[in-house]
């Protein structure tokens, strides 16, 4: 067992046992009835000092949600469990081999008005781990420390218009990279749950 892993699945359980914290949602799920599962791997790497969550740019070609930032992870085949799902698609978009994941738990599912209902799996993973991203799934990938995108201080709420109301969500600025949508979110009911900074 590392520290960081006794660390944060403490974190995990303690966030799940008692009163929920407040999470944020899509605003958009009116009329939205049936959702598709999905799941993706939260892999924080095993660094002492400075662990970090492994994120991807997509590929801006993509016909779905090109040029984001996200987890890997995609939907979940019939028969697979959220944690299985993750495993493979981390394989298949950064080849994390699933010998090198520690799976903590699943956190709490996101639904979004894309119909999918996306749950994250938390693991973590070692702090050189080889890492081979798919070129047609993956156009960059990079590591941001846990202390900053779990750092509520850094969750940054903005507004938009969308169907003639105003609709919230959160966006994460670290260096060049603008976390923004769904993985944002994410991060956000994870760090309420985990309260990483307590």
């Amino acid at each position: 067992m590392s520290a960081l892993f006794d660390r944060v699945s403490a974190l995990h359980r303690a966030g799940h046992a008692g009163e929920p914290p407040v999470l944020f949602g899509d605003q958009r799920l009116e009329g939205i009835t049936e959702f598709r599962p999905a799941a993706v791997l939260a892999a924080i790497t095993d660094r002492q000092d400075d662990p970090g969550f492994l994120l991807l740019h997509r590929p801006s070609n993509m016909r779905a949600h090109p040029g984001q930032i996200a987890f890997p992870g995609g939907k979940i085949d019939a028969g697979e469990s959220p944690e299985e799902a993750a495993l493979r698609e981390a394989w298949e978009e950064l080849g994390i081999r699933e010998r090198d994941v520690r799976v903590i738990g699943a956190g709490d599912v996101y639904k979004t008005h894309s119909g999918y209902e996306i749950t994250p799996v938390l693991a973590v993973v070692p702090p050189d781990i080889e890492i081979n991203p798919n070129p047609t799934e993956v156009a960059q990938w990079f590591e941001a420390p846990a202390s900053f995108v779990l750092d509520p201080a850094n969750h940054d709420l903005q507004f938009v218009e969308w169907e003639n109301a105003m609709r919230a969500y959160y966006q994460i600025q670290w260096r060049e990279h603008c976390i923004w949508g769904v993985t944002a979110a994410l991060l956000v009911n994870l760090s309420r749950r985990l309260q990483w900074h307590d």
